[in-house]
C-alpha cells in the first residue's frame, strides 16, 4: 500500500489567524506589565503584613499547618494572579479602543 497524504489541516477555515491579533493589541507586552504589577504589589502587601511594618494586627489568629507566613504567601500568589490578570485585560482593552479609533 502507498503512502496517503493527509488533508486534515490546522488552520481554520474563514478565519484570519490569531497571531496577529495578539500582536496588533500588544498583549504579550501587556501580560508583563500586569504580572510585574501584580507580583510587586503582592510583595508589598506579604512584606506589610508579614513584617508588621504598619505595626501589630489586633487579636490572635490561628494558622494551621504552614503558619502565616505560609498563608499570606498564598494568598500573595492568588493577590498576584488576579492582580496580572485584571492589569493585562484592562491594558488590552484600552490598546483595542485606541486602535480601532485610529481605523
Amino acid at each position: 500500500m502507498g503512502r496517503q497524504r493527509s488533508t486534515v489541516s490546522d488552520e481554520s477555515p474563514g478565519r484570519p489567524p490569531s497571531a496577529g491579533l495578539v500582536r496588533a493589541l500588544r498583549v504579550r507586552r501587556n501580560a508583563a506589565v500586569g504580572v510585574g504589577t501584580g507580583v510587586a504589589l503582592a510583595v508589598l502587601v506579604y512584606l506589610v503584613r508579614v513584617f508588621e511594618l504598619l505595626g501589630p494586627v489586633g487579636g490572635t489568629q490561628r494558622y494551621p499547618v504552614v503558619g502565616p507566613e505560609g498563608w499570606f504567601l498564598v494568598l500573595g500568589v492568588v493577590l498576584a494572579s488576579a492582580t496580572a490578570l485584571l492589569v493585562t485585560s484592562a491594558l488590552t482593552a484600552v490598546t483595542a479602543y485606541r486602535r480601532t479609533r485610529e481605523l
